[in-house]
């Protein structure tokens, strides 16, 4: 099997390959911690050694952050792997993000569902939250208009896979261009997507590339902050990659136990 987890910046790469590392055991690793690096177009793919019988071979790329640069840095990685003759069978959107509160749940139909910081988030949905037009009543998603899409469903077996192994949360994961900064604007958000566990900026941008290759996707989060009002002091970036380390060797494992043909049709 081969994966594509597609990060925005080094940290969190870092802390994907530290984790998938970290996962392979047994005799067929020969080198436990080395990591290729394999240029590609305006990128570079950083490889943790395959591991296993049937080696599962993860590639990591950070491709800046927002939409836009996680698909286009996807589908580069996507498209290269095709013309190689080794397409991916996974993209997996992978990063630290925003949690949700009981604040911004307030008014939610399950209220007391909350990601604090230092948990982690696997993507029942991959919701664009705010692509779509500004009205004089309210927000209107883009297909609303007659365009597009707002949303791409992972697997569902993959999700309680990869869930269970990492000890996550299921919920949606929401994608934005700009980050929420205010209690008002959480609150609109869940009230929108009352499945809302986080907030990041790529996810979807990861989805669309894959869902135009006819890849499957996944995104997972580690809660690094509370969404709404901006307060540095109470970020937790260390603990929160520490966290996203933790979830790429369950992903890894997850994997290797549920190999694609389990999930792929779900």
């Amino acid at each position: 099997m081969r994966v594509l987890v597609v990060t925005a910046v080094a940290a969190e790469r870092d802390a994907v390959v530290r984790g998938a590392a970290a996962a392979g055991t047994g005799p067929a690793e020969e080198a436990p911690g080395r990591v290729a690096e394999l240029a590609l177009p305006g990128y570079v793919l950083h490889r943790p050694a395959p591991a296993g019988p049937q080696p599962l071979v993860i590639d990591v790329l950070a491709a800046g952050v927002g939409p836009a640069a996680a698909a286009a840095g996807t589908a580069t990685a996507l498209a290269a792997a095709v013309l190689s003759g080794s397409p991916y069978d996974l993209a997996v959107s992978a990063g630290i993000g925003g949690g949700f509160t009981a604040t911004a749940t307030a008014t939610a139909a399950a209220p007391g569902r909350t990601a604090p910081v230092g948990s982690v988030v696997v993507s029942d949905a991959i919701v664009a939250a705010d692509l779509g037009a500004e009205t004089p009543t309210g927000f209107v998603p883009v297909t609303e208009l007659g365009f597009g899409t707002v949303e791409h469903r992972p697997p569902a077996a993959l999700v309680r896979a990869v869930a269970e192994a990492a000890g996550a949360q299921r919920g949606d994961v929401l994608t934005v261009s700009t980050v929420t900064g205010s209690a008002e604007r959480a609150a609109a958000l869940v009230a929108a997507r009352p499945g809302a566990l986080a907030e990041a900026m790529e996810g979807f941008g990861v989805a669309e590339a894959a869902a135009a290759h006819g890849v499957p996707v996944l995104e997972i989060r580690a809660v690094s902050n509370p969404v709404g009002p901006r307060d540095r002091a109470a970020w937790r970036i260390g603990d929160a990659l520490e966290a996203l380390a933790g979830a790429s060797a369950a992903l890894r494992e997850a994997l290797r136990a549920a190999p694609a043909e389990t999930w792929s049709s779900s």
